[in-house]
């Protein structure tokens, strides 16, 4: 018997109620956020594999990002862990350039 896939691992199914999306912003620039793209997820855990990733608060990024929310400058991403936003600054990613 094989094991179901949790929703919340994979970038593809991860969604978030679009009602929480829409008043969702970045705490520090209060700019709207939007789910990341799955090229920008790629191109992110390609970074993090290599161990060049650290987090805005310093701590390096350990685990693969599946889902993300994007600030509207395209700078900044705040994960999505097991189906919560995690939108605190520190917690955050730089993504400019990646």
């Amino acid at each position: 018997m094989t094991r179901p896939t949790h929703p919340t691992r994979s970038h593809h199914l991860m969604t978030l109620d679009p009602d929480l999306l829409d008043i969702l912003v970045c705490p520090e620039s209060r700019q709207p956020v939007a789910m990341a793209a799955a090229d920008l997820l790629a191109r992110l855990n390609a970074a993090i594999e290599s161990g060049d990733t650290v987090n805005r608060g310093g701590d390096p990024v350990g685990e693969p990002v599946t889902a993300g929310l994007l600030r509207e400058d395209g700078q900044i991403l705040y994960p999505i862990r097991e189906g919560i936003p995690i939108m605190l600054i520190d917690e955050s990613i730089e993504v400019a350039g990646i």
